[in-house]
Parts: C-alpha cells; sequence; structure tokens
C-alpha cells in the first residue's frame, strides 16, 4: 500500500527542566551579590578597658591623641585634621613598618575619630593600634 502513510505520535509541549538547577543557583548568586545589609546604628556604650596590654617598641609608634574638646595631637604636637595626611605619609616613607597608636579619650566625638580614620586609610596606614587603660582584675 503505497498510499498509506504511519501517523507519527504527537509532539507534547515540554518545560526543559535539565537546567533548573543552575538558574536556581544563578539566581541565588545573584541576591546574594546585590543585596545591602543594612548595618545596626548601635547605641552609645561606654568601651570596657584592656584586661592585657602589650608592648610596642617607641620607634615605631606614631602616637594620635584626640581629647574631648576635639583636639589632635601627633607626637605631642597640636594638628589640624587635614594635616594628618601629610605628617603620616612622610613618617610611613621613613619608617614602611610604623604603627598607629590611636589614643582616644571615651568622651571624644566618634564623628572627630571616624575622620581621623579616614585620612589614615587615604595614606594606607593600615597599622592602627587602639589603645586603653589597663585595667587590673582582682
Amino acid at each position: 500500500m503505497p498510499g498509506r502513510f504511519e501517523k507519527k505520535s504527537k509532539m507534547e509541549a515540554q518545560v526543559p527542566t535539565s537546567s533548573m538547577a543552575d538558574l536556581a543557583f544563578l539566581l541565588l548568586v545573584f541576591f546574594m551579590v546585590t543585596t545591602i545589609f543594612r548595618l545596626e546604628d548601635g547605641l552609645p556604650v561606654e568601651l570596657p578597658k584592656a584586661a592585657a596590654a602589650e608592648q610596642i617598641p617607641r620607634e615605631k609608634l606614631a602616637h594620635i591623641w584626640v581629647n574631648e574638646r576635639r583636639q589632635v595631637s601627633i607626637n605631642d604636637n597640636l594638628v589640624d585634621i587635614s594635616a594628618i595626611q601629610t605628617i603620616i605619609l612622610s613618617k610611613l616613607q621613613q619608617n614602611p613598618a610604623l604603627i598607629v597608636a590611636f589614643n582616644a579619650d571615651k568622651r571624644a566625638p566618634y564623628d572627630l575619630m571616624s575622620d581621623i580614620m579616614e585620612e589614615l586609610k587615604q595614606v594606607n596606614a593600615t597599622k592602627v593600634s587602639f589603645t586603653a587603660d589597663y585595667e587590673r582584675t582582682r
């Protein structure tokens, strides 16, 4: 019978699921990368005193002092915040292993300390030591 054709089965509409796991993983990575985590504002707290201390050789240190009246001193010289970059950069060129000892009064305004830390970041002064009073435990 030459005029007879075989009937083909109908194709069903299907959604390919072989790459669904890949798509789910990519969406998960996308949302993880683009999510902005809100940092906590925090509460006003008085930081604890240190229970242990470590002595650092004097020639490796540059001391920055900040008091509650917004005065800033570097190695016993009163300076303006705008001069911090220049002073620390010259000290870093003399001694690349320089550690900046940050001594702040517990009543000093935090925005001033943040501004000083930004100035230190600009000159790549990444070795910073935050000093505290040594508290003897009984």
